[in-house]
């Protein structure tokens, strides 16, 4: 009982906001200043590929928080400051870059080719390699954009690179040439079930649209998506898989959800969480006097496997559980999760509580606050952990250490 109250404590203690930077021998990174890099290189290049509405964006908030920068916001603060549209995020620690803008055509252009975007055909990749090769050196870049709001492609911006350069969008890893430029790739895969529910929810129930015209929309998209995204999934180092629960016979709602946390074995500094027994298999149903769990409660699995050809670790959540707080419970149990102090997992999901979690059109925010019951709270679990592991990996390739200040520690 002891335990568990000290664990209660640490993560009620969690709420707090807590230091990050980064520091070497000679460089204590308190401001984007000191993190730029100069033309000896040393930036870590970080892919995330996924379809749209899939939850780039908030895994985004997720790692950039992870690495302890702030102020984060769009290069020359955008339309309200900077005067001009931009997809680029950046923090005293991370740039943030969007592949969209090596878009080759505009929206009117892909309208006399009849090809969408997610062609490979429709966007610049031998550009795409240069500039990346660039930044990874440390160089700076003029980069092109690519307008959401009207479809153009506008005036390039320049880029000056930090330590850490994470590159999001459909397409990080589908050239040879840029996939061997990357450090560290993450895919985050939404089956085709799930994605369907979500766009219903977003789509129909909140805008108004009919479910043809949503169908439709799917099936127009998902030949290009078939032949020119999903094969990614081949080549990431970390997949994060959203399926339809196995504890609830026909649930179409996507509102209860197993993911599973794929992790590719043999990756160079990094070594897969797991769950009790490492190399063991094991499913594990926590007490329900320690987690509480509405209906159908939770389930965890873990063990080795094999995914498109690769050998794979893999950790599994199934089902859903109420009281975030609760989670320091699943963490104890969980190794290899690369935290710097014990409830470290479970206080980066309360600082993210108040998020609408995967862009998944769900609607969840502030109104389900302390309430998890919802898909992006599964996602945000693995989500937070992947970033935690990223952090571990730069760290061991960079030899950079991200410091962190734990909570104050309470007495049992």
């Amino acid at each position: 009982m002891a335990k568990i109250i000290l664990a209660l404590a640490l993560a009620a203690q969690a709420l707090v906001p807590t230091r990050t930077a980064l520091k070497s021998t000679n460089v204590r990174a308190n401001a984007r200043s000191e993190m730029t890099m100069a033309a000896d290189g040393g930036v870590v290049l970080i892919g995330v590929a996924a379809d749209s509405g899939c939850g780039k964006s908030t895994f985004m908030r997720r790692l950039t928080g992870i690495f302890g920068g702030t102020n984060v916001g769009p290069l020359g603060g955008g339309f309200d400051n900077g005067g001009w549209e931009t997809n680029t995020l950046v923090s005293d620690t991370t740039t943030v870059i969007c592949l969209d803008d090596y878009h080759l055509n505009d929206r009117g252009g892909r309208k006399v080719t009849g090809r969408t975007a997610l062609d490979l055909a429709e966007n610049n990749f031998d550009l795409m390699y240069e500039q990346l090769k660039e930044l990874k050196a440390g160089n700076a870049i003029k980069k092109p954009i690519y307008n959401h709001v009207n479809g153009t492609l506008d005036t390039p911006e320049e880029i000056t690179p930090t330590q850490i350069v994470i590159v999001e969008g459909l397409h990080p890893m589908a050239d040879p040439r840029v996939r061997e430029l990357l450090d560290f790739s993450l895919y985050l895969d939404i089956t085709d079930d799930v994605k369907f529910a979500w766009k219903i929810q977003r789509d129909m129930v909140e805008r108004g649209h009919s479910l043809e015209s949503i169908q439709q929309s799917i099936e127009a998209r998902k030949p290009d998506f078939d032949a020119f995204v999903a094969p990614q999934r081949g080549d990431a180092d970390v997949v994060i898989q959203v399926l339809p629960t196995d504890l609830i016979p026909d649930e179409k709602e996507g509102k209860v959800l197993k993911v599973k946390f794929i992790q590719k074995e043999g990756k160079a500094n990094f070594d897969p969480a797991y769950l009790f027994d490492e190399g063991s298999t094991i499913e594990w149903t926590p007490c329900g006097k320690k987690l509480t769990c509405s209906y159908p409660g939770i389930k965890f699995a873990y063990g080795p496997d094999e995914f498109l050809g690769n050998d794979v670790t893999v950790l599994e959540m199934d089902g859903k559980f109420d009281n975030l707080q609760e989670l320091i419970y699943v963490e104890s149990h969980l190794s290899n999760t690369a935290t710097k102090f014990y409830g470290e997992l479970t206080q980066q999901m309360i600082k993210m509580g108040d998020s609408p979690g995967s862009d998944n059109g769900t609607g969840t925010g502030a109104a389900d606050r302390g309430r998890i019951a919802t898909p992006s709270f599964r996602a945000g679990f693995f989500q937070t952990l992947a970033s935690l592991k990223i952090r571990e990996f730069y760290e061991k390739l960079s030899g950079v250490e991200v410091e962190v200040e734990a909570p104050a520690k309470v007495a049992a």
